[in-house]
């Protein structure tokens, strides 16, 4: 048996490694389209940083790891899979046949259509190499200007304002964050990112780069212009699966799966960034580019290929982020729910802001800021569905009371352990 696994992130390395220790007479052949050794792109903040070198971001430290499990690797890029024939062609010439295929290509950058995008100076933050592109410019002193205040966009932040840059940062929507936090959440952010320091512009885009001396000038949407020695696109990502088309292989947005991590043709799986799979909380397929979730769905996708049924218990949203020393959590439909109730407590004097959204008696999505008590707890109530009971009406007079009722519905509903175990931490 031959399996192939499209992509060395942590989903293709986890999904290889799992097979080889199930199926240990079965070929395995890694595809991966970068030069270095498979890395977490999770590690490229602390890389910037100075914390780890380059080494520190990768997946396994010994080089002769994948060949001891008797795994091969091959750098290239896929360009078409061929369901039919059981084919998958690369970049450079090669055409590997398999009896399991694995897609587990990530995301890529969204590139957004602005001019200036290819002078020097104007780098996304993805890869290794884009990381080396970065610590050239990203000088102390040096002036930045940052595409996107997102989630990723959050996390490269904290990296450039350690290595002492003067940053700036431009974000499309109304407030920080705009696709994980509300109003109030993303608004507390921005105000707390700019008492660090950092000149935040919302609510407007960068409409073109142009090259100045040595330097930049971007120019803004709201008519303003802002000198810049580096700019960073920061402005989102979308699944890697463009040479899908016309596979016959279905797509959403990302590859469509099963419980099993299995796409609409038999033998041919999906897991991590790329992968749709199904919601339990909001009762749809998404994406969850998180890489807990990625690791999940390489385990059952492997456990699968190799004949062992397994099931995936659903995937939710889960971001819990550090934004220069403030937390922020979101949870499942933080948004809310048709029909749905909610109910939000905000400090702003202390930096704190908790909102929790119902449906039912069942908690299916939350928010919060500087608020770190029991963030597994929240996690819990939304993933585990728990049904409240009288304790929604309690939560909606003082939602702080999330412990309480946690291990007093939960616990009914034989789910309260891994609650109780974080009290008594």
């Amino acid at each position: 048996m031959h399996h192939v696994i499209l992509g060395a992130g942590p989903a293709g390395v986890i999904a290889a490694e799992t097979i080889r220790k199930h199926a240990p007479a079965d070929t395995i052949t890694v595809v991966g389209d970068e030069p270095e050794p498979p890395y977490s792109r999770m590690a490229i903040p602390y890389l910037l940083i100075g914390n780890i070198q380059e080494a520190g971001t990768y997946l396994r430290k010994s080089a002769a790891h994948f060949a001891n499990l008797r795994i091969t690797q091959v750098g290239a890029k896929a360009q078409k899979v061929d369901a039919a024939a059981r084919t998958l062609a690369l970049d450079n010439g090669q055409t590997l046949k398999f009896d399991r295929l694995l897609i587990a290509t990530g995301s890529h950058p969204v590139r957004p259509p602005i001019a200036g995008m290819d002078l020097p100076g104007v780098h996304p933050c993805w890869t290794l190499e884009d990381a080396r592109n970065i610590m050239k410019l990203a000088q102390p002193g040096a002036k930045v200007l940052q595409m996107g205040a997102g989630f990723i966009g959050c996390i490269i932040m904290e990296a450039l304002k350690q290595r002492g840059v003067e940053l700036s940062v431009v974000e499309m929507g109304d407030r920080m964050v705009p696709r994980m936090m509300g109003p109030t959440a993303g608004g507390m952010i921005k105000d707390w990112c700019e008492t660090k320091g950092v000149k935040v512009y919302t609510g407007t885009r960068v409409k073109a780069i142009e090259a100045a001396g040595r330097g930049l000038n971007v120019k803004l949407g709201n008519g303003q212009t802002v000198e810049a020695d580096l700019v960073i696109s920061a402005t989102g990502v979308r699944p890697a699966i463009g040479f899908l088309k016309d596979s016959g292989i279905t797509c959403l947005q990302g590859v469509l799966t099963d419980e099993h991590l299995q796409t609409n043709v038999p033998g041919i799986y999906a897991a991590g960034d790329c992968a749709e799979a199904f919601d339990k909380v909001s009762g749809k397929t998404i994406v969850s580019a998180i890489q807990p979730n990625a690791a999940e769905q390489a385990r059952v996708a492997a456990l699968n290929m190799v004949g062992q049924r397994a099931d995936l218990k659903g995937v939710t949203q889960i971001n819990v982020l550090d934004t220069l020393g403030m937390i922020s959590t979101s949870f499942g439909n933080w948004e809310g729910v048709a029909g749905g109730e909610h109910v939000e407590l905000t400090d702003k004097a202390s930096g704190r802001h908790l909102s929790l959204q119902f449906k039912d008696d069942v908690m299916v999505g939350c928010n919060s800021v500087g608020w770190t008590e029991h963030v597994g707890v929240m996690r819990g109530l939304v993933e585990g569905q728990v049904r409240l009971g009288e304790w929604k009406h309690r939560l909606m007079e003082d939602p702080t009371k999330l412990m309480d009722a946690y291990l007093a519905a939960a616990q009914a509903q034989g789910q309260w352990a891994g609650a109780a175990d974080e009290r008594r931490r």
